[in-house]
């Protein structure tokens, strides 16, 4: 019984080592061809570069978006709890969000991320 055992451990470790092996062998690109690696592959040599300058100002103008988007989401259900819950505690906790959120769009303008021109 521990024979038959240990034998198809030993299967269940080898055949999933071959699989992986070949899978790594065939993946392997061979053939590195310029046409393949360039950004069109309509035939035609590009005249100018297929990727365009990221601008980091709309990236962090969206990271903010997102930012007080999620915490709007997590604002509304606040008027619902307010029936159930202390109202002094409601009351700070509440206030201590809204604190939090202003004093971000506080850093963020005092940092200059809010301007598109300068």
């Amino acid at each position: 019984m521990i024979m038959i055992m240990s034998t198809s451990m030993i299967i269940s470790f080898i055949i999933p080592m071959m699989v992986m092996t070949i899978a790594t062998i065939l993946s392997k690109k061979l053939i590195n061809d310029r046409e393949k690696s360039s950004p069109f592959e309509c035939g035609f040599d590009p005249k100018s570069s297929a990727r365009m300058p990221f601008s980091l100002r709309f990236f962090l103008i969206a990271v903010i978006f997102l930012i007080f988007d999620v915490e709007i989401a997590l604002i509304l259900p606040i008027v619902i709890i307010m029936k159930t819950s202390n109202i002094m505690m409601w009351t700070l906790s509440t206030m201590f969000f809204i604190l939090v959120l202003i004093s971000g769009l506080y850093h963020e303008w005092n940092q200059g991320a809010l301007q598109w021109a300068e």
